[in-house]
């Protein structure tokens, strides 16, 4: 019996749904494939009498039981999709837009010109680290599978971003028969948006979806536009139990640096490639500037947050209406004064050398996969280092066990004492707290029929649904894993 390679496999199964008739429901139906009891995996299905469409399609981070769900057959066929609406550019939003056309999607994916020039550098580098992450598991033979696999190529991302259309903010743009979308200020990274989808004209409901919103003072960013009035609104709850200690944090961020510094460590700070990596690099420009933390080298080892830093200066010198004004004058505000550019490997390598005090920002944030595993390798076990953690750590990922006070940590197949020093920063997480997302809410001109809580792990998505409830009088909800809802 001849065997059939992996990628032959998904386009034979592609071309089989391809040519399924697509069975219309008789009202406009929500479903939630995935941002439901997590963080990550945002994808939501909108189906209509006349058509179908995906809002977001992001990967599933963390533990292992929602990673498997990236390689599960997709609840509906991919190829029964007729367009995607993309919120921003993060790989749990956007990340498994090339599996799903591996799969057999070939509709549009709307996005905001920031989001499409994003996407364009996170979805191939994506793809190139799965392939790199796999090619790498063959070699050292740490897999439990034989040949490990990419979830997709960077050829497959590639490809899928020819089907990108660039979508104004505050520009409302019919997608598909009886769905018109506009796209709205998110505040979150460059290009994010909160997206109101308009089903069936004026007759029919408007569902907003938050995407990730972001914080109304993003150090970079202009805050997130008001809520419109809508029938159904998603919103996100990741920091839905909490609320940001925005002075204490970064008290502790730069004590931190004058300590590590002081005995001669190395800091190791796991950062988000969009984003988080401009804004602490803003925050150590000014504490540098200041005399409040010694000058040191601060190495930047990831070519998508290198890349994504251009975007960023490119937008502050256009004077993007999404910047800060404030920032578009008096130099580079993401040059702390040392500032070390390592695109190369060899150039990643030789950082391993550096005997400290010194700065690595490195990709991912959570210490899932990419350059910051070798760093981390390299680092953990002396403790005249610290890890610096900057952003929110999804249950099961390296950066939960870190916070958790873990004593060794499993990568790239083998175990890693930790007696660095790991300290938590939670002021620069661009997402909304609890008190935020509640004020973004009861802005609206009118409460919504129905507010549905996601994008939050299940104490903080509860948290926020009994507030919602307690403090707005809303009838509000916390979805389940594909909970199918009507929208009429």
């Amino acid at each position: 019996m001849s065997r059939v390679s992996a990628p032959r496999r998904a386009r034979l199964v592609a071309t089989k749904l391809k040519s399924a008739p697509v069975a219309r429901p008789t009202v406009p139906l929500l479903r939630f494939l995935g941002a439901t009891g997590t963080v990550t995996g945002s994808r939501f299905l909108i189906d209509t009498p006349r058509a179908r469409l995906l809002v977001d399609c992001g990967l599933f981070q963390g533990l292992k039981a929602l990673r498997e769900r990236n390689w599960a057959t997709f609840p509906v066929p991919p190829a029964s999709i007729e367009a995607v609406l993309l919120t921003h550019a993060h790989l749990d939003h956007s990340g498994y837009i090339p599996g799903l056309f591996r799969a057999g999607f070939r509709g549009q994916i709307f996005a905001t010109p920031g989001t499409h020039a994003l996407s364009r550098i996170v979805l191939p580098d994506s793809g190139h680290l799965q392939e790199e992450d796999a090619a790498y598991a063959n070699r050292k033979g740490f897999s439990k599978h034989t040949p490990a696999l990419p979830l997709y190529t960077e050829e497959d991302a590639l490809r899928v971003l020819q089907h990108f259309r660039e979508v104004p903010f505050d520009s409302p743009t019919d997608v598909l028969p009886g769905v018109r979308a506009t796209f709205r200020r998110a505040g979150h990274i460059l290009g994010s948006a909160t997206v109101a989808v308009q089903l069936d004209g004026a007759r029919g409901p408007t569902v907003v979806f938050s995407g990730d919103l972001g914080r109304p003072r993003h150090p970079i960013l202009r805050p997130p536009a008001p809520l419109p009035a809508a029938d159904v609104v998603l919103t996100e709850s990741t920091y839905g139990n909490r609320r940001h200690e925005d002075v204490e944090s970064l008290q502790r961020f730069e004590a931190t640096i004058a300590r590590t510094a002081e005995r001669g460590g190395v800091m190791v700070i796991p950062s988000f490639a969009v984003d988080r990596t401009e804004v602490i690099l803003l925050h150590l420009r000014r504490l540098t500037q200041a005399g409040r933390v010694p000058l040191l080298p601060v190495y930047v080892d990831s070519p998508m947050a290198l890349a994504t830093l251009q975007i960023y200066r490119r937008a502050l010198a256009d004077r993007s209406d999404e910047v800060n004004p404030e920032l578009c004058d008096g130099g580079d505000p993401f040059d702390p004064g040392q500032l070390i550019e390592a695109r190369r490997v060899e150039e990643s390598m030789a950082i391993n050398e550096e005997r400290g005090p010194a700065i690595i920002i490195s990709a991912s944030g959570m210490a899932t996969g990419g350059r910051v595993l070798h760093h981390l390798l390299n680092r953990l076990p002396d403790a005249r280092n610290s890890v610096i953690l900057v952003g929110f750590q999804a249950e099961g990922t390296r950066g939960r066990l870190l916070l958790e006070g873990a004593r060794a940590v499993k990568m790239l197949g083998r175990y890693v004492a930790v007696r660095a020093e790991v300290v938590n920063v939670p002021a620069f997480s661009v997402h909304a707290d609890q008190q935020e997302i509640l004020n973004w809410l009861k802005a609206t001109p009118q409460p919504p029929q129905v507010t549905y809580i996601v994008h939050g792990e299940a104490d903080a998505a509860e948290a926020l649904h009994g507030v919602i409830e307690r403090d707005l009088g809303w009838t509000a909800a916390v979805p389940r894993y594909l909970e199918q809802v009507r929208l009429d």
